[in-house]
């Protein structure tokens, strides 16, 4: 079988690469196509495609350092790979990886980490980021986005099937596109078993700086609780105003290598989240290292981490995206601290091991692909 993955860019390494590699990995004759690559040659060895094929926007100027700005483009770039010899295309999919160009005579299933966040959710924000917000070129860049979910829109109509990340996703993708999907969790990167880490007094938070991970809300809950320390792993386009706003209990790391990063997991005292995130890979990290995490309860946090209220709670959730109730929430949990093991958060992040994902994933296209078969040897 000729099988063909399409990934919508590889730069940097996060959840999508996470779930992508574990992809490659049960189809490794697959080929991979994406409309650049710029990641490392560390991070690449971890795909081990067989081949990687790359858009026309890979050779744009200034495409290695700024490759966003060519979104009106995106779609253009990935309906012009060729797939039409492969029989099965996996889409692995948060922007346009699913708007790559079938036949009924080809099974695509969309790995779908959620609709294109700046064309349906997040578009008035993106406007805002950017500096858009008002004025003729701000009316312009909102028609190229209603351009960009239109297309997107009429582009899931050549999936055959959608996997979501969550259950929160899959909700998204019935409003969105008014299709059905199956939820399949993704895989979380778990360490292996080692002795308890010496915990530190320190809270911590790992995230890329832009603005719907609303750091700057953890960040003005920590001025109003300066006895508590904060540090934030992580950089982007936000860090600026975070640092700007940080009191002298926070302290910001920027981006951090990966051992320091895990340490910094396994010694934090919790980890706060403040995102209304479609599923989050950082907080499970955090408790599979038996860190306890404080998030916002919408997303794939309800999903993710168990409340206080559970039996075993992993975590303290809560209701508002506001400084003031990230502040009480921290409160909460240092009150209920004693209710929440090590043991618990591990056995919670468990659940969403790359085994589990691996097993899921392939029986999922195993039972679509013999129903393909089926139905076109049905007279």
């Amino acid at each position: 079988m000729r099988i063909a993955v399409t990934h919508d860019w590889l730069d940097t390494w996060g959840g999508a690469e996470l779930a992508l590699a574990e992809i490659l990995a049960l189809f490794p004759d697959a080929d991979l196509y994406t409309l650049v690559d710029f990641m490392t040659p560390e991070y690449r060895a971890r795909l081990r495609p067989r081949r990687t094929h790359t858009s026309f926007i890979q050779r744009l100027p200034f495409a290695r350092t700024s490759f966003r700005r060519y979104l009106p483009l995106f779609p253009r770039a990935i309906e012009q790979f060729d797939l039409s010899a492969y029989d099965l295309v996996i889409s692995s999919s948060h922007a346009v990886a699913k708007g790559a160009r079938t036949t009924p005579a080809q099974l695509h299933i969309c790995y779908c980490y959620t609709p294109m966040r700046y064309a349906w959710d997040l578009h008035d924000q993106y406007l805002r980021q950017v500096g858009l917000d008002k004025g003729i070129r701000g009316g312009l860049v909102r028609g190229s986005l209603a351009r960009l979910r239109r297309w997107d829109r009429a582009a899931s109509e050549r999936v055959g099937h959608f996997v979501a990340i969550s259950d929160a996703i899959a909700q998204r993708i019935r409003r969105c596109y008014g299709r059905d999907s199956t939820v399949i969790y993704p895989p979380v990167a778990l360490p292996a078993q080692s002795a308890e880490a010496n915990r530190d007094a320190t809270y911590v938070t790992v995230s890329r700086l832009v603005p719907y991970k609303r750091i700057d809300l953890i960040v003005a809950a920590f001025r109003l609780l300066p006895d508590r320390r904060l540090v934030v792993i992580g950089d982007g386009p936000e860090r600026d105003r975070i640092a700007a706003a940080a009191g002298p209990n926070v302290e910001l790391l920027g981006l951090a290598p990966d051992a320091t990063r895990d340490r910094w997991l396994a010694t934090a005292r919790a980890f706060v989240f403040a995102a209304e995130e479609d599923f989050g890979i950082a907080p499970l990290e955090a408790q599979a290292r038996g860190t306890p995490v404080i998030a916002y309860g919408r997303g794939g946090s309800l999903e993710t981490i168990r409340g206080i209220e559970t039996a075993e709670p992993s975590g303290v959730l809560f209701a508002e995206q506001t400084p003031e109730a990230i502040a009480a929430a921290i409160l909460a949990f240092e009150s209920e601290a004693h209710r929440i093991t090590p043991a618990a958060c591990r056995a919670n992040a468990a659940r969403f091991s790359a085994e589990r994902f691996r097993g899921e994933f392939a029986a999922f296209v195993a039972a679509r692909l013999t129903e393909f078969a089926d139905r076109g040897s049905t007279p």
